[in-house]
């Protein structure tokens, strides 16, 4: 029967012992060697401060009001010491257990033909210390650690996020600033107009449908522009959300858009993609779900503890520090469980197969950042040209316009024909500046993409 136990003991070690590998690098997906819109013989370098390139004192205003007081960094913030709370208890786990001890009590001594009650009173030191023979403790205590190190990354990424969200805030909002600045001209353009229109009128020179449509047209121009304030109200309360502050608290006039528009380096190294602080939090939380797989194989090690105490107990308090009260004693408690119903085997399965999930969400996000980083550098290729095609449209609609102007005013042409070149001026101002609003976006949207821009000095873009 002894030697059926020892052997039973040893199988037990056995399973136990099995090693928990860490991550196998060459096991996850790599990122490529160039993207599609770039070659890969940049070396540009992720800065901290990405928005700093974009020299535009409100928007460092805003992002750092946004750092200070933004729910969702302070929510992550908060996340964070809540995992270095749980770390620190991990690591307490490690350690040996002191406490102190105090009691009082009244009894009788049994076998006494008239009971006497007396007095007991107790103190003692105590001392516990679990020895981590399959490395249970130091598998929880590692997880603990990489979470804490997914949480810091995750805050990382809720803070980019939020700077993110501010810069393109923000910068739509100067972007529809100066489209309000080009409807507002062209409803002045047609009060001017119908101002003439009115007077040849007056003359009998044009007809009344000719009066009708210069009225409409002004009208419709003048609805667009309060929508434009509309939407304009929508992103400033945004705004307000953004940097922790009350919407009726916050406000941003309009001036004039003269912020710089960091350029794309000819070349981004692929590594940048690697520092996104979504993927390393990805990262770490596989890493901390494999080092529970390690702390759910040590339950088949045995537990060991070793306690010790000592104090003194005496049926008079006066008497209970004295030498003569004295206790002490040491033990050593093993335990090993025989047979669990499979519970054991249960939760080396449930780790491993949350290692499998963690693989598969890790792999889901990295696929997903490459996806952005594609998406934000075609979207700046096409742009470029796009905003090439879209200047030759403004300037040949703008003479357009002044040549049909001239034309109307010494009745050469019909008004439809002067209406017809002002509405397609203002289109193709309004198609340009959507475009370039595009690129504003596009190049936060890469920032984003790549967890934190690049280290270029910005150049400035002429407005439309």
């Amino acid at each position: 029967m002894k030697l059926q136990l020892t052997s039973l003991f040893a199988a037990l070690l056995l399973a136990g012992c099995a090693s928990v590998g860490s991550v196998d690098p060459s096991q996850l997906p790599q990122a490529p060697n160039a993207y599609k819109a770039q070659s890969a013989n940049g070396a540009a370098a992720l800065t901290t401060s990405w928005w700093q390139p974009f020299a535009d004192p409100v928007l460092d205003d805003l992002v750092g009001r946004a750092m200070a007081a933004n729910t969702s960094v302070q929510a992550a913030t908060a996340r964070l010491t809540q995992a270095r709370a749980a770390l620190g208890s991990a690591q307490a786990a490690r350690l040996p257990q002191v406490g102190v001890s105090a009691g009082a009590g009244r009894s009788s001594t049994p076998g006494q033909l008239v009971p006497q009650p007396a007095n007991q009173f107790s103190a003692g030191l105590n001392l516990a210390y679990e020895l981590d023979l399959g490395g249970r403790l130091l598998h929880e205590r590692n997880a603990a650690a990489l979470d804490v190190r997914a949480r810091e990354q995750l805050l990382a990424d809720a803070r980019l996020l939020v700077q993110a969200n501010v810069a393109r805030g923000y910068l739509a909002l100067r972007a529809l600033d100066t489209e309000r600045d080009i409807v507002r001209d062209t409803v002045a353009a047609y009060g001017e107009t119908l101002s003439l229109t009115e007077k040849r009128a007056r003359a009998g020179d044009v007809a009344d449908l000719d009066l009708a449509r210069v009225r409409a047209e002004l009208a419709a121009n003048e609805a667009e522009a309060l929508a434009l304030d509309r939407r304009r109200v929508e992103l400033e309360t945004a705004l307000a959300v953004l940097v922790g502050e009350a919407p009726s608290n916050f406000s941003l006039k309009p001036t004039t858009w003269t912020t710089a528009l960091p350029v794309v380096p000819a070349g981004l190294p692929s590594e940048l993609l690697q520092r996104r602080p979504d993927l390393a939090a990805a990262r770490s939380q596989l890493e901390a779900a494999q080092a529970r797989v390690g702390k759910a194989r040590a339950a088949w090690w045995p537990s060991l503890s070793l306690t010790a105490q000592g104090g003194g107990v005496s049926s008079e308090l006066s008497n209970l520090l004295k030498s003569g009260a004295s206790t002490w004693g040491v033990g050593l408690l093993g335990a090993l469980p025989l047979f669990d119903g499979g519970r054991r085997e249960a939760g080396v399965n449930a780790a491993q197969a949350q290692v499998e999930g963690s693989a598969i969400a890790f792999r889901e996000q990295f696929l997903l950042a490459l996806k952005d980083v594609e998406d934000q550098l075609g979207a700046l290729s096409l742009l470029q040209a796009q905003g090439e095609a879209s200047a030759r449209a403004v300037s040949a609609a703008g003479q357009a316009l002044k040549l049909s102007d001239t034309r109307y005013r010494n009745g050469l042409v019909s008004q439809l024909e002067l209406l017809d070149a002002r509405r397609s001026e203002l289109a193709n101002k309004r198609s340009a500046l959507q475009v370039r609003s595009a690129q504003y976006q596009a190049t936060v949207g890469l920032i984003r993409a790549l967890g934190g821009g690049w280290s270029e000095a910005p150049v400035r873009v002429a407005g439309v």
